[in-house]
């Protein structure tokens, strides 16, 4: 429990820098105080100007703009139950004899993990710990493609990448995302912005996975728009007018978290 006020706030600020913005039900549980401590908090840092307060009594952060990579490592074990129910989403799309694209991501770590259990199914990816991930599976079939790794998400991009996307053809391909608002999908690097894309290019059905934390938010590159998803898989309602923005592309979303895939089991 964090006893004392000013370095709670400073982990609450720290917080809000990483993902952009907070509920007080996740800062009760997060930072262990009541909802009135939470209320306090989050008023004397919007009196400092350093947060703005959101509907519900939550906040952002007021500064919110291109907000730093964080390495797969760090964020592997965050929502970890909200990515698997995604996961599970993602992996009941899949049918038996389809290709399969998956982008690096820890979300698409995870679906990796799913689609384990599956049989007679290729899986494309460009993220050198997804293909390790799957390697000792007999029952599917890996493609990886060369490239330059970029060690903070795993991922392989650059000219190699992209030639060896180019001679493909998949079915389904899910997208792991950095940001996502009524503009579009975006990404922290170039990189991976434009492997991404020609992935998307060679795919039947791109389906963009994501947690909660990524909404509203844009990364520094643009990968696609909204109108050229054919579905999300998130684990929260995203906002009415980025709802509004995917409903006017014709955009399936899917809600999955752990409430249901509790229920599931």
């Amino acid at each position: 429990m964090t006893r004392n006020k000013s370095d709670r706030q400073e982990q609450v600020l720290a917080y809000l820098e990483r993902y952009g913005n907070i509920s007080l039900p996740e800062m009760t549980e997060k930072f262990d105080c009541s909802e009135a401590t939470a209320r306090r908090d989050l008023e004397e840092l919007e009196k400092s100007g350093r947060v703005i307060r959101t509907m519900g009594g939550g906040a952002k952060y007021e500064s919110l703009g291109i907000i730093r990579e964080v390495p797969f490592h760090e964020k592997q074990s965050e929502l970890f139950r909200e990515k698997e129910a995604i996961a599970e989403r993602a992996a009941s799309l899949v049918q038996e004899g389809d290709v399969i694209g998956l982008t690096g991501g820890t979300t698409t770590f995870f679906i990796a993990k799913a689609l384990k259990k599956r049989r007679n199914i290729t899986v494309v990816t460009n993220a050198v710990n997804i293909a390790m991930e799957l390697a000792d599976s007999d029952e599917l079939q890996v493609v990886l493609t060369g490239g330059v790794l970029r060690n903070r998400s795993f991922e392989l991009c650059g000219p190699l990448a992209e030639q060896t996307v180019k001679a493909l053809n998949i079915h389904k391909m899910f997208l792991g995302i950095d940001g996502i608002n009524e503009q579009g999908v975006s990404t922290y690097s170039e990189l991976e912005a434009n492997i991404a894309a020609l992935l998307m290019q060679r795919s039947g059905k791109t389906i963009a996975v994501f947690d909660r934390t990524k909404v509203g938010r844009a990364s520094l590159f643009h990968v696609a728009s909204l109108s050229e998803l054919h579905a999300c898989i998130t684990d929260e309602r995203p906002s009415e007018s980025i709802l509004s923005a995917l409903n006017l592309g014709d955009v399936k979303v899917y809600t999955a978290n752990k409430a249901t895939l509790d229920a599931e089991r």
